[in-house]
């Protein structure tokens, strides 16, 4: 029989392997480890006979719980459509007035309309819907054919000087580019224009032209603009009196659109959206104006 060496210091037996004169000793593995090992081991073992787990060709064992992430997250998803459901038949059919005292339903109408805003009318409007030069900011309150979430609606589905039957309609005329408008007369109308918004403009050397503007404001623009300059929701001519601007307040501008008139551009909506969808982006497109501060 072998004589068992012993490590002098710990008294463990030794391995009988030397390197360098430094020998190994014999210890075992804590328990504690061989434990942890045995455990996972049987928890491995376990898995595989109760989760998905093995690939067989085309399928693959279910296990005996039957359990997996697909079937769940199919089932969240089905959840989260029945409860969908529920709001959207609120948006589709609830009047306006109901809806916008529902704080709750709201609440949804912000979360999901940002997300419709973003994906369709943000590459016009920008994300913030704030709009910029020859788009409209959808956040002042200042509306062409009115900021109600009905009107809001129906200019969605009709678009704006579009094909459809029932499109919204307005253009300003080319009054110096078509020769309604003498070269005189489209700096003094613009000068009475500009006047509105900048009173500081009115000075003795600019009366007389901002004079002669009102006059040929009253023959030419008052027919659509009002003979006060406040716009007409029903023609869609925009007040010229609010300092907010589609294309631009400096005199340069409104010489610009005196002279070569507007003609701006919606798409229609109806076919492209449900009708969930289009009033869910009237009431949060609403909501924005009457939430700006």
């Amino acid at each position: 029989m072998a004589e068992v060496e012993r490590d002098p210091v710990s008294g463990r037996e030794t391995t009988g392997h030397e390197w360098n004169g430094i020998k190994e000793l014999d210890t075992p593995v804590p328990r504690g480890v061989l434990m942890f090992i045995i455990v996972t081991h049987l928890w491995a073992i376990a898995v595989w006979f109760l989760l998905p787990a093995w690939p067989l060709g085309t399928t693959y064992t279910k296990g005996l719980l039957g359990l997996s992430q697909r079937t769940a997250g199919e089932q969240r998803i089905v959840e989260g459509q029945n409860e969908r459901a529920v709001w959207k038949a609120k948006l589709e059919t609830e009047p306006y007035d109901t809806i916008l005292a529902d704080e709750v339903l709201m609440q949804r109408v912000r979360r999901t309309g940002r997300q419709l805003f973003g994906d369709n009318c943000a590459a016009c409007h920008g994300r913030d819907a704030k709009g910029g030069i020859n788009y409209p900011d959808l956040t002042d309150d200042d509306w062409l054919w009115g900021g109600g979430p009905e009107l809001i609606e129906q200019t969605m589905r009709v678009g704006i000087n579009t094909t459809h039957s029932k499109s919204r309609v307005g253009q300003m005329p080319a009054f110096g580019r078509d020769a309604m408008l003498d070269r005189e007369q489209v700096r003094s109308v613009a000068a009475y224009v500009y006047s509105l918004t900048n009173p500081a403009y009115s000075t003795p050397q600019n009366i007389d032209r901002i004079t002669a503007g009102q006059k040929v404001f009253a023959a030419s623009c008052a027919a659509c603009h009002g003979e006060n300059a406040q716009g007409n929701r029903d023609l869609g001519a925009p007040n010229l009196t609010d300092a907010y601007w589609i294309y631009g307040g400096t005199m340069e501008t409104i010489i610009a659109s005196v002279h070569g008139g507007r003609q701006g551009h919606m798409p229609t909506w109806d076919e492209r959206l449900t009708t969930a969808d289009i009033r869910t982006l009237a009431l949060y497109v609403h909501d924005l104006g009457i939430r700006r501060p």
